[in-house]
């Protein structure tokens, strides 16, 4: 049985414009790889409603999970609550649930619980609340689109809590192997290989370091067997005894 599906959408005009670097979709990649989710897609998008709303819907429609990250805080241009629920045609309003939880956050750090911050506790009808230990606001999921917030410690405290009880596949394993030769010279013996193991995918990586040129390649799968049996005929046809 193939493993479930995934996309990341980023939402953020900051990352748009090379304020912020993206260090969620890296971390999230790496977590769904363990989990036997294969991510197939990353999107980003700015803060604009319909753009969001467009990608949501093309995005579920294709894959077995949407995660987004980032427009989910207490400011104006936090939009993708909003436009997550419209995505699916649904109201937004404060939820019982999440207005208790920040009331009490902000009650035991002694802050006003003001308009701004009960923004966040706006929450579709039917949508499941995604835990927030760090800040408590919670993120949500409704249908399989995980909403979940932008700033990278909090982000990756919602994955914690939402990657556990979605379906699981097989990891993805993965081996690599140094060559000292360029990606011209291996290219043909490489796409024979890959070839010969169509179920696995295959990655070539140049670099270059003290003038040298090299390759790192890389073979990927779930069955671990057929990874182990691939890289040993990759090593044979490029690794040093092979030079």
């Amino acid at each position: 049985m193939p493993n479930p599906t995934a996309a990341i959408l980023i939402v953020g005009d900051e990352i748009l414009s090379g304020r912020t670097q993206d260090t969620n979709s890296h971390f999230l990649a790496g977590e769904l790889a363990r989990a036997g989710i294969d991510l197939r897609e990353i999107r980003v998008v700015p803060d604009r409603h319909a753009a969001i709303v467009a990608a949501v819907n093309a995005l579920r429609a294709a894959y077995d999970h949407v995660f987004t990250s980032g427009g989910i805080g207490p400011t104006h241009d936090d939009i993708t609550a909003d436009a997550v629920a419209d995505a699916f045609g649904v109201p937004l309003a404060v939820r019982a649930d999440a207005h208790a939880i920040l009331a009490a956050h902000y009650a035991a750090a002694g802050q006003e619980f003001n308009a701004a911050r009960q923004r966040m506790a706006r929450i579709p009808p039917g949508a499941t609340l995604i835990d927030n230990p760090v800040s408590a606001a919670p993120g949500f999921s409704l249908g399989n689109v995980h909403v979940m917030a932008g700033v990278p410690s909090v982000f990756r405290a919602m994955v914690a809590a939402v990657l556990p009880g979605l379906p699981a596949g097989r990891p993805v394993l993965s081996r690599s192997l140094r060559v000292d030769r360029g990606e011209g010279v291996i290219a043909a013996p490489l796409a024979a290989l890959a070839a010969d193991y169509a179920d696995l995918s295959f990655g070539s990586y140049p670099f270059q370091r003290d003038g040298a040129h090299g390759t790192n390649l890389v073979v990927r799968g779930t069955d671990a067997a057929r990874v182990d049996e691939a890289y040993a005929r990759m090593e044979a046809l490029f690794g040093p005894a092979a030079a």
